[in-house]
């Protein structure tokens, strides 16, 4: 994991749990890697507790390595500050918001306590990446439960 970003190349900006690291998860970083360096804030244990309202099988350090380890992840930082993703954002200073097709009919912005203002001031351009379908956290929790 680099731990300083060139300015030649623009920046993706994601964010998530990324409990039980999967291919979904590396198809996602890898189709993010194709628009510019990525950098990902993943989630405190706290914020997956409260927003999903189950704990995380990986400690936060945990999930911070195995996405650090992604060849396609050029910077990992954790969101400190839970439901408002704006601190870790300006931090970044990102050209791009990637997300999944999956929160196509779901209100991100919401989600994340931004608006459209917010990333147009910025400079910041969502961009929605295809969901990668079959495989997911909660389908694996799900697996090893029963």
């Amino acid at each position: 994991m680099g731990t300083s970003l060139s300015s030649a190349l623009p920046v993706v900006y994601t964010g998530g749990t990324f409990d039980l690291f999967h291919y979904g998860h590396i198809n996602f970083l890898r189709m993010c890697a194709e628009y510019g360096q990525v950098v990902v804030s993943v989630n405190t244990d706290e914020f997956v507790e409260e927003f999903k309202n189950i704990k995380p099988i990986n400690s936060l350090s945990t999930r911070f390595v195995n996405v650090a380890n992604c060849r396609y992840v050029s910077k990992v930082i954790i969101n400190e500050a839970g439901k408002d993703s704006k601190p870790s954002i300006e931090a970044v200073s990102p050209n791009l918001l990637a997300i999944g097709s999956d929160w196509l009919t779901r209100d991100y912005l919401s989600q994340m306590s931004l608006t459209e203002e917010w990333l147009v001031q910025r400079q910041i351009a969502l961009l929605y990446l295809p969901y990668t379908y079959g495989v997911s956290s909660t389908e694996l929790r799900e697996k090893l439960s029963s």
